[in-house]
């Protein structure tokens, strides 16, 4: 580690950077049930189970409208091809609500297989991090006192940008987390709808949107694997330049990735609905 201020600020911003990307790389290959012990998914569970039995009530209500807005008289009721169906629609309801968790573990499931696919093709991702090139070091080593006072400004802005966005990277990672906490709990409810035709749009909206907070890991771990990329081959130092534009353009082409890869980790809600057309 080298004693001098300027490099030693900047070899921490960097660090906690790498560490913030690592930390969402374990994230991501996290179950719910996992997630900081399983402390909170046993409360989901708890809470789940309790409106179960909303889910169920509710469950007769939508059946009852849709029968009532789907058979225009009780002669069609009668029918056995008409009866046959909305007891084949209740049926299936009634496992959708009382199996709803496995089944949206199911979902999860497969976008984590997709993730740990992904992650497995793209090889190691530790060896790829954001590190200060030799050269800058050196160059920045060798200037005096009063030379290092304009690095010192540089410095501490470029380094506050790259710590914020370090830390909003890692709260969109547990904000996914969030969603899929929040959709497990009130799952009976919306899952309900499907017992009755003119309702189960809501059923089926339900499903595609947590589908899409899923596949959200997908489109986060893929922006990390290209910016991973991006920081193996890091900006290139022109040796002919002053310190402080170097250090300048080293730490803004830098910046300049990063806002690109929180921006798309952002954006990862939209640019998943976007594709399953939601």
């Amino acid at each position: 580690m080298s004693e001098n201020w300027v490099v030693q600020n900047l070899q921490k911003t960097l660090s906690t950077w790498n560490e913030k990307l690592a930390e969402i790389w374990s994230l991501l290959t996290q179950s719910p049930a996992g997630f900081k012990g399983g402390d909170i998914w046993n409360v989901i569970l708890n809470i789940h189970g309790a409106l179960q039995a909303i889910g169920l009530a509710l469950l007769v209500l939508f059946f009852l409208v849709g029968v009532v807005k789907t058979c225009g008289t009780f002669a069609e009721l009668k029918k056995p091809e008409h009866a046959v169906k909305l007891f084949i629609r209740f049926a299936i309801a009634k496992g959708v609500v009382t199996y709803g968790l496995e089944l949206m573990l199911a979902i999860f499931d497969i976008a984590q297989g997709v993730i740990e696919t992904i992650m497995d093709s793209a090889g190691v991702f530790a060896a790829n991090q954001a590190v200060l090139p030799a050269e800058m070091i050196t160059a920045i080593e060798d200037c005096g006192f009063f030379e290092s006072i304009p690095l010192w400004a540089v410095t501490l802005i470029g380094s506050l940008v790259i710590t914020i966005l370090s830390f909003i990277m890692i709260l969109t990672v547990y904000g996914r987390f969030f969603k899929i906490y929040l959709y497990t709990a009130i799952a009976p409810i919306p899952l309900s709808s499907f017992a009755g035709q003119p309702t189960e749009q809501i059923g089926k909206s339900f499903l595609k949107s947590y589908a899409a907070v899923c596949l959200e890991g997908v489109i986060i771990i893929l922006a990390c694997i290209i910016f991973s990329k991006f920081a193996a081959s890091p900006p290139v130092v022109d040796a002919d330049a002053s310190v402080v534009s170097m250090i300048w353009s080293y730490i803004g082409e830098l910046v300049f990735n990063m806002l690109v890869l929180v921006g798309t980790v952002k954006m990862s809600d939209r640019v998943v609905r976007e594709i399953m057309g939601i």
